[in-house]
């Protein structure tokens, strides 16, 4: 029998790299590895890395440093860095910190069992960054079963092609490559046989699944094939790309009872001048084009964005068209951030040229609008008759009996349920919401058990 050892993982960044992290963590099992949340007793010490924004970068190499101190005490324990910021850095990051053992890119952790006893047999520093464009090859087989979950993520695509100005996504995940299609269906039957519920289908520009491939099925034939699998209750995808925002794929919401009302949609920015800039290849008519037939097909929808302050060359009439697209759109949600360069980028060769102070100030007031649409959308929710998927017990209740769940436009839910927690877990209720806060909303469930929740989700949501 294989002796016990223990590995540590730290994920930064991505759903993505959350799904990368389980996926390791379900390939070290036959090399007798089990998870722990220490890294004082962990044999092998794995940092899944982000290098999107230069913040996330920046707390790599400092939580390296700290582990330098730890290897320097344990000799025998072994350190790797995956992820995007190993495949930007490769031999540089190796010769940067040698006391790594492993650095593997994102392509590589199917292998990741077979570099820790590449690095235990040869006691050397392995590095593996190699793109693979073989589908065969590139994504794990099976479904990484971690804990008794009701959601769980499903990458079905990896890379990019777009080449938007900023992003280093292209440069550290390589060009796309899809899933194949019964190896997506086959993982989402295993995790939906272990207890999920709700499959939150991943790639770095999910809409164009299977693009890449002659005659293979595009992203919205994916979904209605994942739609139809028994026991799957609700689906949500990210992350999509305007530019290829299909009617197939919005006409999706009114056919597909189980697609949550939830679409995350990046705008960037509501200036058609900063957007060519960013080679978004869309422009803000094109954008509001498609939340229209989105919102004419499922008018509940909820429509989460990303923007950024600050790109080069940003003027203040440019911001303000970003201010009034953010006000006139009206977004459930949305991440906004300074724009700040990426090595390897085509907009890190020109001049960052927005003061920081001034990037602050125009993040601080897109923020505000922001918020104050947020607020606005989550209060429609009271009175409303919501499908809720049970997840759990509520977070920082004292209460025995409080759930938390998540309505399909993907806002928490905190009510009481009779009976156990685990009783009513991946249960799909229906719920009267009676109050918004900040970040959750407070609801009555209506107690008889909707077996087949389908009929309740979707734009069929609310009442």
């Amino acid at each position: 029998m294989m002796a016990e050892r223990k590995v540590r993982i730290h994920t930064f960044g991505c759903q993505m790299n959350v799904y990368d992290s389980e996926h390791m963590l379900y390939n070290l099992a036959p090399l007798g590895f089990r998870s722990t949340d220490s890294d004082n007793d962990a044999d092998l010490i794995i940092i899944n890395t982000c290098s999107v924004r230069e913040k996330a970068a920046a707390k790599v190499f400092s939580l390296l440093g700290r582990l330098k101190r730890k290897k320097r005490a344990r000799p025998g324990l072994m350190l790797a860095v995956a992820g995007c910021v190993a495949q930007q850095e490769q031999e540089a990051l190796a010769r940067r910190v040698p006391y790594v053992d492993i650095v593997l890119g994102p392509d590589q952790v199917p292998s990741i069992a077979e570099l820790v006893e590449q690095a235990q047999r040869t006691k050397s520093q392995v590095v593996a960054t190699r793109f693979l464009n073989d589908p065969e090859a590139l994504f794990a087989r099976g479904a990484a079963i971690v804990g008794d979950r009701v959601s769980a993520f499903v990458t079905v695509m990896k890379g990019c092609n777009q080449f938007c100005s900023y992003c280093i996504v292209p440069y550290t995940r390589g060009r796309e490559v899809s899933k194949p299609i019964e190896a997506v269906e086959g993982e989402i039957r295993a995790l939906v046989d272990s207890g999920v519920r709700e499959i939150f289908l991943l790639g770095q520009n999910v809409n164009r699944y299977g693009m890449e491939r002659e005659g293979s099925p595009r992203f919205a034939e994916l979904l209605r094939r994942v739609s139809a699998i028994d026991g799957v209750l609700r689906i949500r995808f990210v992350t999509s790309h305007p530019a290829d925002c299909t009617d197939d794929l919005v006409d999706c919401f009114g056919q597909l009872p189980n697609l949550a009302p939830f679409f995350h949609l990046p705008l960037q920015s509501g200036s058609d001048s900063v957007l060519a800039r960013m080679n978004r290849r869309y422009d803000l008519a094109h954008y509001r084009g498609r939340i229209e037939r989105l919102r004419s097909i499922c008018p509940d929808v909820h429509v989460s964005t990303d923007l950024i302050v600050g790109f080069p060359g940003e003027t203040g009439a440019e911001f303000d068209d970003t201010m009034r697209a953010a006000e006139e759109i009206g977004f459930g949600s949305a991440f906004s951030f300074k724009y700040s360069p990426r090595p390897g980028t085509k907009a890190a060769s020109l001049a960052d040229d927005v003061p920081e102070d001034v990037k602050a100030e125009r993040l601080e007031k897109l923020q505000s609008v922001l918020y104050d649409g947020m607020a606005r959308v989550m209060h429609a929710h009271v009175g409303r008759i919501e499908p809720v998927l049970v997840e759990g017990r509520a977070v920082r209740s004292t209460s025995p009996r409080q759930a938390m769940g998540r309505t399909g436009t993907n806002y928490i839910v905190n009510f009481d349920v009779p009976g156990t927690i685990e009783e009513w877990r991946g249960r799909m209720v229906p719920v009267r919401i009676v109050m918004a806060y900040a970040h959750c909303l407070v609801g009555e469930p209506l107690l008889q058990e909707v077996d087949d929740a389908r009929r309740d989700e979707g734009c069929r949501a609310g009442s």
